[in-house]
């Protein structure tokens, strides 16, 4: 049986887009789990003993059930560097547990701070976040993910950014690019401005 997973940002007893979590995992039920009771989430972790001070990564594995609940204490990692990498894997509008394809991607960054996966010659993500760039006047985040998050819903409902098409060759027409996901927040991690390098048929972005 196929396991998920949501992570959930929990900063000093708050849990955030609770809603938007219990969304995605409406649709793994809808997909995988018809015959099944859905789970409350709201109602489960507030059931739990989570921390109520710091920044903590609330991790859940479920199936038809929840099978793991951990609170994890969480520090952002810095990423000034992205290389640009050829990609197939599958795009879903939920989290699989097995990250395998994603992990065997980021194990591909070499000297820089993680990938961004390319496909069909189309901007998506990085291995742990979605990306927006700046054109000077929007905020533009690829059209087609690798994973749709709920960060990424809330801000296109905000429309805070709009989704578009982002070919590899069009990223000098922008200015700054941003990762975000559950547990980083839109402008926390910022590559501007940036240079594209290219070394032994190899493209990355640097921070300057």
């Amino acid at each position: 049986m196929p396991q998920f997973i949501e992570t959930i940002k929990l900063f000093n007893g708050k849990f955030y887009r609770l809603e938007l979590h219990q969304n995605r995992m409406n649709k793994v039920f809808e997909d995988h789990f018809k015959d099944d009771e859905k789970i409350c989430l709201a109602e489960y972790v507030h059931a739990s003993s989570f921390p109520k001070n710091g920044l903590y990564k609330c991790r859940i594995v479920f199936d038809s059930t929840i099978r793991k609940l951990e609170y994890i204490p969480y520090e952002m990692r810095k990423i000034r560097s992205l290389r640009l990498l050829e990609t197939d894997i599958d795009t879903l509008p939920y989290k699989k547990e097995d990250r395998s394809n994603l992990n065997d991607a980021f194990a591909k960054r070499e000297h820089c701070d993680d990938v961004l996966l390319i496909k069909n010659s189309l901007l998506t993500d990085t291995s742990f976040c979605n990306i927006a760039l700046f054109d000077g006047h929007t905020w533009v985040t690829p059209r087609i993910p690798l994973i749709y998050g709920v960060n990424r819903a809330q801000l296109l409902a905000e429309g805070k950014i709009i989704e578009k098409d982002i070919k590899m060759d069009e990223l000098a027409n922008f200015s700054s690019l941003r990762l975000f996901n559950a547990m980083v927040e839109f402008g926390e991690c910022e590559l501007t401005p940036y240079v594209i390098r290219k070394y032994n048929h190899q493209v990355s972005i640097c921070t300057t």
